[in-house]
């Protein structure tokens, strides 16, 4: 492969309007992979080691409703940061999201989220400035990062929802749906910031629809000093995430999800 598709330099950062097409986009598609699921899939282990998909479901509900009403949006901040205990604020809203809808009929859960998903999605897109600029605490890796909420809410939320439907597609082991449009620019983004985070020559070939060729000014395919990768979209994606088989090289390098 010769062709540089993607420059890392021509990659622009979600607008606005593009960062809320794209939340509400991947509620719809997760709210298909909740409605698909049968009897025996909510008991099947994830990805995530703590949760099984009933569990991760009410996070992926949880982090969906914390933007649907002002009381919640409270509600959650305050009560993630007396669970987290010291943690990361944000380890203790997971835990929050998953314990208050534990009691719910998986039916219920759905319907929640059904009406939930364009509410969250056009609230984040709403949000004032002072309360975009928020700060939090996160752990990326090993380390804490200090984030403004509107990072969260442009960015971050939208991929969570993303890779937590990759987590439940390969739980209950059916295709992910993946067009280029919509699952191709969040991973445009992850590797925007992945190239920013790490900072290196790279150059990069993501296989598969929500893939493309990306590299920085000067990375050549073939030159291994400049960082080449031949990886699957999804795959790289889970790896940054912390999922999977550890990194080596620049894909030890985690990106928020």
């Amino acid at each position: 492969m010769t062709d540089i598709t993607h420059p890392t330099t021509d990659i622009a950062p979600y607008t606005r309007g593009e960062a809320h097409r794209l939340a509400a986009t991947e509620y719809a598609r997760m709210l298909d992979v909740l409605t698909q699921l049968g009897t025996d899939d909510w008991s099947r282990p994830t990805d995530c080691a703590d949760w099984d998909v009933r569990a991760l479901s009410g996070h992926i509900l949880g982090g969906t409703e914390f933007f649907c009403s002002p009381s919640e949006f409270v509600h959650q901040l305050r009560a993630g940061a007396e669970a987290a205990k010291g943690r990361p604020t944000i380890d203790g809203m997971t835990e929050v999201q998953v314990r208050e809808r534990a009691a719910l009929r998986t039916d219920e859960l759905i319907d929640r989220f059904a009406a939930a998903g364009d509410r969250a999605a056009r609230n984040r897109a709403r949000m004032p400035a002072p309360l975009r600029m928020i700060p939090m605490t996160a752990q990326v890796g090993d380390r804490d990062e200090k984030w403004r909420l509107a990072y969260l809410v442009d960015v971050v939320l939208t991929r969570d929802t993303w890779m937590h439907r990759v987590d439940l597609s390969r739980a209950v082991g059916r295709p992910m749906t993946l067009t280029a449009d919509h699952d191709g620019r969040i991973v445009a983004d992850v590797v925007r910031e992945w190239a920013l985070r790490h900072g290196k020559p790279y150059a990069v070939e993501l296989t598969g629809v929500a893939g493309g060729v990306f590299a920085s000014l000067g990375a050549a395919f073939g030159n291994t000093a400049s960082g080449h990768i031949v990886i699957d979209a999804v795959e790289f994606c889970r790896m940054l995430s912390g999922r999977g088989p550890a990194g080596t090289g620049l894909l030890a390098q985690p990106v928020p999800f």
